[in-house]
């Protein structure tokens, strides 16, 4: 891998406008004035060493494949299940859509070496069922698994031949509320009326309590935004005002929510259960990902759902996209599934990176400014912060969590 190889992978990405692919928005040309160094040129201020680090569409790779294969022969070649990284593993097999699905080899000439004590293969099984992954586990049938229902990975902490870690993330779990279809007093007495405690006791430590779209540790976030709180009357009386509630006549929503994701579900029932309370018919779907974000992105508005339930996480160690990709105005939608669509909030968002890569301080005073007024407007709401729970076999070492990548296992790093 060169300054030439990173140039050429970074250019296919950018010309290929795909994804994420917006982290190198602002790159204008690109220098190689030697074999290891690259010089950046941007057509505004932005800050590429954080945007470089971003969870996808900033790989390095050759931009071709073993036999040449370059453009569309190159593309369908990688999409058949090959890599052509740096990485320390490599694809050997993957079998779509079945229980064991990825399985990677050693790659011998991983520049990071192999001295010392590594795993060389790996498995990635696919368990729907979080009682048979905790089966599996311990039996020794699986060495680690990501994530399983806090109850589950709680029974856990008895059992000597298993280790559980429990680590902060930069994900939270996002109710897109259709602002096309509910009025500002509605979408506030659906905000007033969920009770936040109740959620975070029931996930029992898997959640946290957030405050504002920002998770701690990001730049934008802060303890003291003027947050929803649960507060039944308030909720009441603004139901009240839109003509629905108690004493008055029913409102019927409608929320959606991942399928196999045991944490959605539970929330989906308890904000089922708050909003009952309060005579407003709350009917949950869930959907096979695919299935949810079709349904939200329908250009049938009679189509989409009320509440729309998704985890959300930063593309890079940066908040751009809680707002970049959920708030700034989409026509057809694609995230931004609550169809809100505000120019003076548009503005913001458009100003803020460049801030962040000249004047930190303005760029946090922007975030907060973006947040009080989505808080106000509440097309959206955060219900809660994820903790990652993992559970692995006992006899492993060298795990490490990343906040920006909480989903990703260095393999690499454990000792067996």
């Amino acid at each position: 891998m060169t300054a030439q190889a990173a140039k050429a992978a970074i250019q296919r990405t950018i010309k290929l406008n795909g994804g994420a692919s917006y982290v190198w928005a602002a790159v204008k040309t690109i220098d190689t004035p030697d074999q290891y160094t690259l010089v950046f040129h941007l057509s505004y201020a932005s800050p590429l060493a954080l945007q470089a680090s971003a969870d996808y569409s900033a790989y390095i790779y050759d931009t071709q494949g073993p036999a040449g294969q370059t453009g569309n022969a190159f593309t369908s070649w990688l999409n058949a299940g090959h890599d052509t990284g740096t990485g320390p593993y490599t694809v050997q097999t993957w079998n779509k859509g079945q229980e064991f699905e990825v399985y990677l080899k050693q790659s011998g000439k991983y520049w990071g070496g192999w001295s010392g004590s590594h795993f060389t293969k790996v498995v990635f099984r696919v368990v729907p069922q979080d009682t048979t992954a905790a089966q599996l586990l311990r039996s020794g049938q699986v060495t680690f698994i990501e994530q399983i229902s806090s109850s589950l990975w709680s029974s856990f902490k008895g059992d000597s031949s298993i280790a559980t870690v429990s680590s902060p993330s930069w994900q939270n779990l996002l109710g897109q509320l259709n602002v096309k279809a509910l009025s500002l007093p509605v979408r506030q007495a659906i905000l007033y009326a969920i009770d936040y405690r109740g959620i975070v006791t029931a996930l029992h430590g898997s959640g946290v309590q957030s405050s504002g779209l920002v998770p701690p540790g990001l730049l934008g976030h802060f303890g003291d935004l003027p947050d929803y709180s649960y507060n039944k009357a308030k909720a009441a009386a603004l139901l009240n005002q839109a003509g629905y509630g108690p004493g008055k006549k029913a409102l019927n929503l409608s929320l959606t929510y991942t399928q196999g994701v045991s944490d959605e579900q539970v929330v989906a029932t308890i904000i089922k259960s708050d909003l009952a309370a309060l005579n407003v018919n709350l009917s949950t779907q869930s959907l096979a990902w695919p299935t949810q974000w079709s349904k939200g992105k329908s250009s049938n508005a009679a189509q989409r759902q009320d509440i729309f339930l998704e985890y959300w996480w930063p593309d890079y160690a940066d908040p751009y996209s809680w707002f970049v990709n959920l708030l700034e105005t989409e026509n057809p939608p694609n995230f931004n599934l609550s169809y809100y669509s505000n120019p003076s909030l548009d503005k913001m968002i458009n100003q803020v990176e460049p801030l962040v890569a000249t004047d930190k301080p303005a760029a946090e005073q922007l975030y907060k400014n973006m947040q009080v007024t989505i808080l106000q407007q509440a097309p959206i709401v955060s219900l809660y912060n994820q903790n990652y729970q993992y559970a692995m076999l006992s006899g492993i070492s060298g795990f490490r969590v990343d906040p920006a990548y909480p989903n990703v296992v260095f393999v690499h790093d454990l000792k067996p």
